[in-house]
C-alpha cells in the first residue's frame, strides 16, 4: 500500500547511517585491537590506517543520524514515531532542538556523538596511546550503536530505532488507511518540564561529561593492557581534568534547570537522577587527586586505576538506573523504561566494559608500581589521599541510598524511603563538607613527602587568621539559625560554613603565597577556591532559606495529597485573590492578571510584589500547565527575582481550573426588612439600610426612573467583614438588577425587588467568581555565591588542562630532541 504524504527518504538515510555506524564501529574495534597487539610495525601501521578510516566513517554516520533526527523534528514529520512523540506544531522553535535528546534514542545518540568528537581528538593528539585507547572507545561505540538499531535477533528486538514509522509502532484503525497522515494534526509535544531554555544546553553539556569519563577509563585500561603501568597517567591527566570540568558543569546546569523549571523549592533535592550524575563526578575528582599523588611521589597508582574504572562504571550504572524505569516514581525526571530488553542490554553494556577492566586490574595488581614506605602525616599526599577517600566514600553512601529500589527488586525487600529524604542525605554529607573544606584549605600548604612544622605554620597562619575573622563575622551577624533539625545539626552547619570559608580564603591567598600571583600556574588553587565558594553558597543559601508565603489571607484551599512534595506545609502557601493585595512579609503581593498560550493549556500568572515602604516593586510570571494531555492537575514552573545578595523564588501550588469555570448555581431569594440577618455557608449578612436616588438623567432612566441601593454588611467566619451594595434600577419602565460580588466569600448578591423598607434579595454562592492562585515563595540568600563558585571552579580546571597540555607538549618535544641526538650518535 502506498501511503499518501509520507516522506520516507530521511528515514531510509537514517537507517543506512545507523547500520553503517554499527559496522564501522565493529571494524574500528577489530582494527584498533589488531594494531595494538601485532608485533610487526608495518602491520601495526596498516591496521591503524584501517581503524582510522572506520572510526571516521562511524563518526560521520553518527553526525548524519543526529542531523536527520533534527531535520524530522524541525519539519514535524509525524510519520516518524520519534517526531510525533516528542514534538508539536505549537512548540516554540527554541525548544525543538531539545526534542532531539528528550527520548531514549536521541540521548544515546548524543552520548555517541560526543564519543566521536572526543575520539577524533585522541586520533589527532594521542600518538602512542591511540590504538589501545581507541580500541576501548570503538567498542563502547559499538555497544551504543546497538541501542539505536531496532533490529531483531532470534525474535528479540535489540535497541530502538529513532526512524521507526508511527504506523508500524502504533496500533489503530487509521493506520490501515493510505491517508492516515491527514488525521494526525499534531504531535504529542515536548514534556512541559523540559520546555525551558536550559534544556537546550544542559543535556549536551551533561552528556559531554558522561562521554568524557570513558577516556580516563580507556587510558587506565590501556595502561593495564600494554603493561605500561605508569606511563599512561601523563596523557590521561588532561582528559581527567576535562571530564571533571564537563561533568561538573553539566550537573550544576541541571541544578540551574531544576531551580528555574521544577518545584523542588531550590536547585537540589537529592533526586536519584541528580545523585546518579554527581557520584561519578566525585569519583573522578578523587581519581585526579590520586593521579597527582602518583605524579609527584610514585604513590597511589592502584587507587587511581580503580577510581577511573569506577567513575566510568558509575556512569553506566546511572544510565541503568535512569533508563530502565527501575527507580519508579522515586525520581521526577527519570525515563520510564522500555521493558526488560533495555534493562538486559544495559547490564550487558556494563558487563562487557567493566569485567575486562577489573580482570586486567587484578591480574596486573602485583606488577603495578607501589611505594612500600608509609607516607608522613605531614605530607601533602597523605591528606590528599584522605580527601580522595572521603569523596569516594561519600559517593558510595549517596549511590547506596539511591539504589534502594534496585535492592528491593533484586532481593524482594520493601525498604521504604525515609520520611524526610533530604535530611537523610544532608545529615551525612554535612560532615563530608566539613572534612573536605578543611582538607582543601590546608593541603596545598603542605609539601610532598614531608613538611616541617615551622614551614607549614608560617604559610598557613595569615590565611587562618583572616578566615577566622570572616567566618566569625558571618556567624555573628549572618543570622544563620536553621534549627528545624535540632541544635546538633545547626552546629554542624556552622562548622561546615567555617570550613568552607577557610578553604576559600586559604586557596585564594595561596595564589600569591605559593604561586607568586602566577595565574597560569594556579589552576588547582582557582578550582579549589571555586569549589569552596560552591560549598559556602550551598550551606548559606540552604540554611538561611526563608519561606515568605505564610498564609496570611485566611483563605484555605485544599492542596491534595499528590501535591504534598510540592507544597509542603499548607500554612506555607498563600492564596491570592485576583486584584486584592495580600500581606507577604515585607511585601504586598497582588495577583494582577493571567494569560494563556494560544495553542496549549499553559497559563501565565502576573504576580506583583510591592514593598510596604514603597521603595521596591516588581512582577513575576510563574506559569503552569493545566490538565495537560489528559493529566489532571497542574505542572508548575517557577519564576524568580534576582538580586546580588538573594533571590525571590515563586511557583504556583494550586489554582482554579481555568478550563472548567462553569457556573451552575442559582440565586436563593430571601425576603428581608432593614435590620434582618440571613446566614450563608461561611457567615451571615445584615441588611443595614435602603437608599433611593431619584434625580437621575432622564435620557437614561426616563420619566419616573429610580435607583435603589441595598447596603448589606457581610460577616465571615474568620471575623472579616465586607460591605456589599447591590442595586436595582428602574429605567424607562424596565427593571434592571445590578448584582454586587463579595469575591473573597464567593458571594453574589442581587436586589430583585424593593417595597418600602422590605427587599427581595437574591443570594448565590459559587466558586466560579473567585479567581485565585495559591503561591509558594522563598527567599534564597546569597545563592549567587554557588553559581559563581561553579564558574570559578571550571575556570580553574580549564587553566589546569591548558597547563598540563603545555607540559606534555614540552615533554614530547624533549623526547623528540633526545631521540634525534641518539640517532646522530
Amino acid at each position: 500500500m502506498d501511503y499518501i504524504g509520507e516522506r520516507l527518504l530521511p528515514g531510509q538515510l537514517g537507517h543506512l547511517f545507523i547500520i553503517l555506524s554499527l559496522v564501522a564501529s565493529l571494524v574500528a574495534t577489530v582494527a584498533y585491537f589488531k594494531a595494538t597487539t601485532v608485533k610487526i610495525q608495518e602491520d601495526k601501521d596498516s591496521w591503524k590506517r584501517l581503524a582510522r578510516i572506520a572510526f571516521i566513517t562511524e563518526a560521520f554516520s553518527v553526525f548524519a543520524v543526529v542531523g536527520l533526527i533534527v531535520y524530522i523534528n524541525f519539519n514535524h514529520l509525524f510519520e516518524y514515531q520519534y517526531a510525533w512523540k516528542h514534538t508539536s506544531r505549537s512548540l516554540e522553535t527554541k525548544y525543538l532542538l531539545a526534542c532531539t535528546w528528550e527520548g531514549q534514542e536521541g540521548s544515546f545518540l548524543l552520548w555517541s556523538f560526543w564519543h566521536c568528537v572526543l575520539g577524533l581528538v585522541v586520533i589527532k593528539n594521542s600518538r602512542q596511546w591511540e590504538t589501545p585507547v581507541m580500541t576501548v572507545v570503538s567498542f563502547a561505540q559499538l555497544i551504543l550503536a546497538t541501542l539505536v538499531t531496532g533490529l531483531y535477533f532470534f525474535g528479540e528486538k535489540i535497541g530502538s530505532n529513532p526512524f521507526a514509522l508511527l504506523r508500524n509502532e502504533t496500533a489503530g484503525p487509521i493506520f490501515s488507511r493510505p491517508d492516515y497522515l491527514s488525521f494526525i494534526k499534531d504531535g504529542n509535544d515536548l514534556n512541559p518540564l523540559l520546555q525551558n531554555y536550559w534544556m537546550t544546553i544542559h543535556p549536551p553539556v551533561l552528556f559531554l561529561g558522561f562521554a568524557s569519563t570513558l577516556f580516563p577509563f580507556a587510558f587506565a585500561f590501556a595502561g593495564l593492557w600494554t603493561k605500561k603501568y605508569g606511563e599512561w597517567t601523563k596523557a590521561a591527566l588532561p582528559w581527567a581534568l576535562f571530564s571533571a570540568a564537563a561533568l561538573g558543569t553539566g550537573v550544576m546546569m541541571g541544578g540551574m534547570w531544576a531551580y528555574e523549571s521544577l518545584t523542588f523549592g531550590g536547585y537540589w533535592a537529592w533526586d536519584p537522577v541528580e545523585n546518579a550524575s554527581m557520584v561519578p563526578w566525585l569519583t573522578m575528582v578523587a581519581g585526579i587527586h590520586t593521579l597527582l599523588i602518583f605524579k609527584h611521589t610514585g604513590r597511589a597508582l592502584k587507587p587511581t586505576f580503580l577510581f577511573f574504572i569506577f567513575s566510568f562504571g558509575l556512569i553506566l550504572y546511572s544510565t541503568f538506573l535512569t533508563r530502565t524505569g527501575i527507580l519508579g516514581d522515586t525520581s521526577v525526571h527519570a525515563f520510564t523504561g522500555e521493558g526488560n530488553s533495555l534493562l538486559y542490554h544495559l547490564l550487558v553494556f556494563m558487563g562487557f566494559m567493566l569485567i575486562p577492566a577489573f580482570v586486567l586490574f587484578f591480574q596486573n595488581s602485583r606488577y603495578i608500581p607501589t611505594v612500600r614506605q608509609e607516607e608522613s602525616a605531614s605530607s601533602r599526599e597523605f591528606w590528599m589521599f584522605i580527601g580522595s577517600l572521603v569523596l569516594f566514600l561519600a559517593g558510595l553512601v549517596i549511590i547506596g541510598k539511591t539504589s534502594v529500589p534496585v535492592f528491593n527488586k533484586i532481593f524482594g525487600t520493601n525498604i521504604a524511603a525515609p520520611e524526610d529524604v533530604e535530611f537523610a542525605y544532608n545529615r551525612v554529607q554535612i560532615f563530608v563538607a566539613i572534612v573536605i573544606g578543611a582538607l582543601t584549605a590546608v593541603s596545598q600548604y603542605l609539601k610532598y613527602r614531608e613538611t616541617s612544622k615551622s614551614f607549614f605554620w608560617k604559610k598557613i597562619l595569615y590565611p587562618t587568621i583572616i578566615a577566622a575573622v570572616i567566618a566569625s563575622l558571618i556567624l555573628a551577624f549572618g543570622n544563620i539559625d536553621y534549627d528545624k533539625k535540632g541544635l546538633g545539626f545547626l552546629i554542624a552547619i556552622w562548622i561546615a560554613i567555617v570550613s568552607s570559608i577557610y578553604a576559600a580564603i586559604a586557596n585564594l591567598l595561596y595564589i600569591w603565597i605559593g604561586m607568586k600571583g602566577k595565574l597560569k600556574l594556579s589552576g588547582a588553587s582557582i578550582a579549589h577556591f571555586g569549589f569552596s565558594l560552591m560549598l559556602a553558597g550551598i550551606l548559606i543559601s540552604s540554611s538561611k532559606k526563608e519561606i515568605l508565603s505564610h498564609n496570611t489571607s485566611g483563605i484555605y484551599v485544599p492542596l491534595g495529597e499528590a501535591n504534598n512534595k510540592i507544597t509542603g506545609d499548607p500554612g506555607e502557601n498563600l492564596t491570592l485573590v485576583k486584584g486584592i493585595p495580600m500581606d507577604m512579609g515585607k511585601y504586598l503581593v497582588t495577583y494582577q492578571s493571567d494569560s494563556s498560550h494560544p495553542q496549549k493549556p499553559l497559563w501565565f500568572y502576573r504576580i506583583h510584589f510591592k514593598s510596604k515602604d514603597g521603595k521596591e516593586e516588581f512582577t513575576l510570571t510563574p506559569n503552569a500547565f493545566v490538565n495537560y494531555k489528559g493529566n489532571d492537575g497542574l505542572m508548575a514552573s517557577p519564576d524568580s527575582r534576582h538580586y546580588w545578595d538573594h533571590d525571590i523564588f515563586t511557583y504556583i501550588t494550586s489554582l482554579r481550573n481555568p478550563e472548567l469555570v462553569k457556573d451552575t448555581t442559582t440565586f436563593r431569594n430571601r425576603e428581608l426588612k432593614v435590620g434582618d440577618s440571613v446566614f450563608y455557608s461561611s457567615g451571615f449578612m445584615v441588611l443595614e439600610k435602603i437608599t433611593t436616588k431619584d434625580s437621575l438623567p432622564e435620557e437614561l432612566f426616563g420619566a419616573g426612573g429610580a435607583l435603589y441601593e441595598a447596603h448589606i454588611k457581610v460577616h465571615s467566619k474568620n471575623n472579616t467583614s465586607y460591605t456589599s451594595i447591590p442595586k436595582l434600577a428602574i429605567a424607562k419602565g424596565n427593571f434592571l438588577a445590578v448584582p454586587d460580588t463579595v469575591t473573597s466569600e464567593n458571594l453574589v448578591l442581587k436586589l430583585n425587588k424593593v417595597t418600602g423598607n422590605h427587599v427581595e434579595l437574591g443570594i448565590r454562592e459559587t466558586d466560579s467568581i473567585l479567581e485565585y492562585v495559591t503561591l509558594k515563595a522563598y527567599k534564597f540568600p546569597f545563592i549567587r555565591i554557588l553559581w559563581l563558585g561553579v564558574i570559578v571552579m571550571v575556570t580553574g580546571l580549564i587553566i589546569s588542562i591548558v597547563r598540563r597540555n603545555e607540559l606534555n607538549k614540552l615533554a614530547r618535544q624533549g623526547e623528540i630532541l633526545e631521540f634525534s641526538k641518539q640517532q646522530n650518535l
